[in-house]
Formats: C-alpha cells, structure tokens, sequence
C-alpha cells in the first residue's frame, strides 16, 4: 500500500475503464473494429506506460536501490501480488462498467431500478444532485441507475474492505520493511485522508457536482465519473485508514 502502488494500481485501473469506454463509443459509432482496436491499444498502451514510468520512478528511487538477501527478496515477489481487496476492486469495475453498457440503458424505469436509486439518493446526497443534473442536462440513458450501482458496490467494497484493515496495515509495514520510502506514514495517512476528504466533498456531497457542465457527463468523462468516481473514492479511504493504522502501530 505504498504511495507508488498505490498510484499505480489507480492508473491501470483508470486507464482498462476508460479504455473500455472508448472502444465501445468508437463501435457504436460504426467504426470498424479492425481499424480501432489496433489504434486504441496503441494509444491506451502509450498512455498507461506514461502514467507508470512515473510512478515507477517515484517507486524506484523513493526505494533508495536497496539490496536485501533472497529470502526477502521471494516475500517482495509475494507482496507484489494482487490482494484480494485489490481483485475485488477491479471486478467491481467490471461489474459496474456491465451494468453501464448492457443493462442500464435498457432499464430506465422499473420495481429495483427506481427503488435502489431512491435508496441511494437517501444515503448518498451526491447521487440526488447528479440525477438533477442529468435530468436537467438530458442525459440520463441509465447514467442515473448507473451512478445509484456504482455507490453501491462502493459501500459493499468500502464494508468489505474495512473488515480487514489490520492485515491491510501489516502489509503496509511489510512492504515499508522491504521498500523504504522518504514519505513516512504519517504524512502519506495525511495526504490520501486529505484526498478522500476532497473527494467525499465532490463525490459524496456533491457541492462540486452541481457546477459541472452538461459536457462532463457525457462521453468518457461522464462514464468515468458515474461509473469509476465512487469506486476510486471508497478506495482511497480504505488505503488512508490502512496507513493511518500502520503509522500509528509502527
């Protein structure tokens, strides 16, 4: 759960989604597929390799070039490995970029449409400003359904997550163990709390929500907010509270 892993995990993430995206709006728009998926590989391959360069270098030098024996060397390549909440992450993403594409738009109005939309506009007062922004922009077309399943596979993954808190936090130290950083914990807590909390306001609340225009729900930007915004902000908490927890057991 260190800062790089963190970042990287987020980017590949954000990239597979919106990349997704793009590939359906080009075919919807009777692009041929033999044409556009060689391109947008290519493009996605460049962007996401930007991204990582990055925060491979930030991962690498925050390292210090460390050596360590064999035996540590074989729990890096454990440590390394996808964490259950990091696969339950990614194929909530799945899910929720399915319900978006296959099953949303083709239920606008219906008995568990309306009522998990109603649920989630109870507990979720971002949800009721992004419906009155679809509605007043037009665009709903199972953005709004969409927006209301996405928190909830937020909620389920932000409960889930919680349940494991300690072993996220011993992974935490593990892995400070094995790869120092100059950022220490307690100002790497501070920082993602300080995102989560920017993001609760915009996300959650939704006071920044009501000043997007039309245009930024629409197209990727659009699916990337309704359908990935909620996810990445359950994260981030989940990662902030995991740190906290390591900084102040350290």
């Amino acid at each position: 759960m260190g800062a790089a892993r963190l970042l990287a995990k987020g980017w590949v993430l954000l990239c597979l989604f919106a990349g997704a995206h793009a590939l359906r709006f080009a075919l919807a728009g009777g692009n041929d597929a033999a044409v556009v998926v060689p391109q947008l590989l290519i493009a996605l391959a460049l962007f996401a390799a930007m991204g990582l360069l990055f925060v491979g270098g930030y991962g690498a030098s925050s390292d210090g070039f460390h050596h360590h024996t064999a035996t540590i060397k074989e729990r890096k390549l454990g440590a390394a490995r996808p964490h259950f909440d990091d696969l339950v992450l990614f194929g909530f993403a799945a899910l929720s970029f399915a319900v978006q594409v296959w099953y949303a738009p083709n239920h606008l109005s219906g008995p568990v449409t309306d009522g998990l939309v109603r649920a989630v506009a109870f507990a979720v007062p971002g949800q009721g400003v992004i419906a009155d922004r679809l509605a007043d922009c037009s665009l709903d077309g199972g953005r709004i359904f969409a927006s209301a399943f996405t928190w909830l596979l937020a909620v389920i993954f932000f409960a889930s997550s919680v349940s494991r808190l300690k072993q996220a936090a011993a992974q935490v130290r593990l892995d400070r163990s094995l790869h120092p950083h100059s950022l220490g914990l307690t100002t790497l807590a501070a920082t993602l709390g300080i995102v989560a909390i920017i993001g609760i306001q915009c996300l959650f609340v939704g006071s920044v929500l009501a000043a997007l225009p039309c245009s930024a729900f629409a197209g990727i930007p659009g699916a990337l907010l309704i359908g990935l915004g909620p996810l990445l902000l359950a994260y981030v908490i989940y990662a902030a509270l995991a740190v906290l927890l390591a900084s102040g057991s350290a």
